[in-house]
């Protein structure tokens, strides 16, 4: 029960697709090849990005992670999530497992809003990109421009959710461990302490 708790928002995604192929059975057609699609995209990018991680989760010590990008690392955890949201390959959706993993490594809530907002804005291949097709100058203006709206941002969320929303989302990484389970899940966030940033 609690599994699909877990997964409700696909499994009612799946229900409304058949609901919609239902009511327009030409629209079916390209449901399922688009469903097909969006699917096998995301094998073919996420057991690459789950492999990486746990090497990480194995090679890189907790102590590491909270001493680089913990909640007192100050500017240089933040200058590190921007240089590993630069530099990160893949759709914004691969970010959320590395985020998952990183908040239960220690890194501060807040360099994890940094590390989301420069994977999905930031990212080098998109500047190349835009230099090519735009030019320099207005691939350099959004690039300089986006960076301290990303770090505005990451310190507004936190406090637009307050500290108990925090908590739970934290808490919520180690309930989604498999290895530690629901008991482990508590006591690593109790670790990290309530609210912390």
């Amino acid at each position: 029960m609690r599994n699909a708790r877990r997964y409700r928002f696909p499994i009612l995604m799946l229900l409304a697709g058949f609901a919609v192929a239902a009511a327009m059975p030409h629209a079916a057609g390209r449901i399922a090849s688009n469903t097909i699609s969006n699917v096998a995209e995301m094998l073919t990018i996420l057991p690459p990005i789950f492999i990486l991680l746990g090497l990480m989760d194995v090679w890189v010590p907790r102590e590491t992670f909270v001493r680089l990008m913990g909640p007192r690392s100050g500017a240089l955890g933040a200058l590190l999530a921007v240089i590993l949201g630069a530099v990160a390959a893949g759709p914004l959706y691969a970010a959320f497992p590395v985020a998952s993993m990183m908040l239960k490594k220690g890194v501060s809530f807040t360099n994890v809003m940094v590390l989301l907002g420069a994977w999905s804005t930031l990212k080098i291949p998109m500047f190349l990109f835009e230099t090519a097709s735009l030019g320099a100058r207005f691939s350099v203006t959004r690039w300089i421009a986006s960076v301290p709206v990303i770090l505005a941002m990451s310190r507004i969320i936190p406090r637009a959710l307050g500290p108990v929303e925090v908590d739970a989302i934290l808490r919520k990484q180690f309930d989604l461990d498999a290895a530690g389970g629901p008991a482990a899940g508590k006591a690593g966030a109790s670790d990290r302490g309530p609210g912390r940033i």
